[in-house]
């Protein structure tokens, strides 16, 4: 558990419908942000797999180290947000983020084992974001639309992370592909050690780019103007009988816990082995660079399903939308896996068009009537992202062994429980719902 707060963060300074609107769209820079710097994660996976001759499950600790950074860091983010609140706490977590993109530079020099150490830095400052943003985002107004909004300016995160394979494509692995050209079994040691470097180096100008972009980034949240959170018990849940002594006795929550872990290492660990799975033969046959651009229809197709989520949970509940979500991913996995060609690649680039409302309607499902465990529901669900780290290097390890095709399986296991997870909650918010105090 994270404990940022002993109380839910569920009440407002005093402000307008205004302040609540752009504080969402301030909050949605946020969003796009690590958006981009988490999908750019699939693009470096097969770079770094080629430069460094790396097996497929040594290639996953890439996400290991980053979606590993959730479990750690989410404890002290919570209680540093608890000390310092929710917009220095946000501003620190970019300074930190920036400070992991810069340390790119001498990894491409020293070697994988500093760019692993890298990827922890950067999750750990977008953890913090991560923390601070999630919980801010669903109290910016009626709590029965918390699904609805949060799922919004997820969108924007899914902006971000179609913008980042189209970026890393054209400014690391495009530069990287006129070398591959070459036949590098003809260089001597001394050559292929240079021509390693040299594509390594291929990350050192993007990665200082983004690091200019979250110090500037932070220096501009620093001047913003948002409402503050205020923390203060919820007096209709916290009285009555159904709150609870323990935030274990929420089974939505914990369940819902389940579903975020798994959910983020399906969604990632899909992500991760785009690229290579476009490269097979019986799939596309793709060089890097083509593929890159494809992966960007992945998490495109996740930002067009948030915004027509946006709209449907208005009018259908969250958790009968997740639950056909959830269906038509598994079924999409399973088509790839059983094909080839062309159906195999499209029916795998689709599920990202249902992904597009798991998280943040898990996660608003999950803290559903929590009251005064709110904040702590939340730091929990965050560390549950670290299903991240563990479920690609779980399909990693599958590769290995049975093949890449075939290894889609364990992602789809992963759905099968979102699927029960939604239609357990199917009719949630039928019953009473707590309100919140602005």
């Amino acid at each position: 558990m994270t404990p940022h707060s002993s109380s839910a963060p569920t009440s407002l300074a005093p402000t307008g419908e205004g302040a609540h609107t752009r504080s969402l769209i301030i909050l949605t820079l946020l969003f796009f942000m690590w958006g981009l710097l988490t999908s750019l994660n699939d693009v470096l996976i097969p770079h770094l797999k080629s430069i460094y001759t790396l097996s497929y499950t040594q290639a996953m600790l890439v996400q290991f180290c980053f979606f590993g950074a959730y479990f750690i860091v989410s404890v002290p983010a919570g209680a540093l947000i608890k000390r310092i609140g929710y917009q220095r706490g946000a501003v620190t977590g970019l300074m930190i983020a920036a400070s992991g993109c810069a340390l790119f530079y001498p990894a491409a020099q020293s070697g994988y084992g500093l760019f692993l150490f890298a990827f922890f830095i950067l999750a750990a400052g977008i953890t913090i974001l991560q923390v601070a943003a999630n919980p801010y985002v669903t109290v910016l107004g009626d709590p029965k639309t918390a699904s609805s909004r949060l799922t919004l300016t997820q969108a924007f995160n899914s902006l971000g992370t179609t913008v980042g394979p189209l970026f890393g494509g054209m400014l690391i692995l495009g530069g990287a592909a006129a070398l591959v050209s070459g036949d590098i079994s003809q260089m001597s040691a001394a050559e292929q050690a240079a021509f390693k470097a040299q594509e390594a180096a291929t990350v050192q100008g993007p990665y200082l780019m983004l690091a200019a972009a979250l110090l500037a980034l932070a220096v501009f949240f620093a001047l913003a103007k948002l409402p503050k959170i205020t923390h203060a018990d919820d007096p209709a849940d916290a009285a009555g009988p159904a709150a609870g002594n323990s935030i274990f006795q929420h089974r939505n929550l914990v369940l819902g816990t389940m579903a975020i872990f798994l959910y983020v290492g399906a969604e990632v660990s899909i992500g991760s082995f785009l690229i290579n799975y476009f490269g097979e033969s019986r799939i596309a046959g793709l060089e890097e660079a083509a593929a890159a651009k494809l992966v960007a229809y992945y998490w495109g197709m996740a930002m067009v399903g948030r915004f027509i989520g946006f709209a449907v949970m208005r009018r259908v509940s969250p958790g009968k939308t997740l639950a056909f979500n959830a269906a038509c991913a598994m079924a999409l996995i399973l088509t790839s896996i059983l094909s080839h060609g062309q159906l195999a690649m499209w029916s795998i680039l689709g599920v990202g068009l249902f992904n597009s409302i798991m998280f943040p309607t898990i996660f608003s499902m999950a803290l559903h009537r929590l009251g005064k465990f709110t904040g702590q529901g939340s730091g929990l669900l965050c560390m549950a992202i670290v299903g991240g780290a563990l479920v690609p290097l779980v399909q990693g390890v599958a590769a290995d062994r049975i093949g890449i095709q075939s290894s889609f399986v364990v992602p789809l296991l992963c759905y099968g429980f979102i699927f029960y997870f939604g239609a357990k909650y199917a009719r949630l918010h039928q019953g009473p719902v707590a309100t919140v105090a602005h």
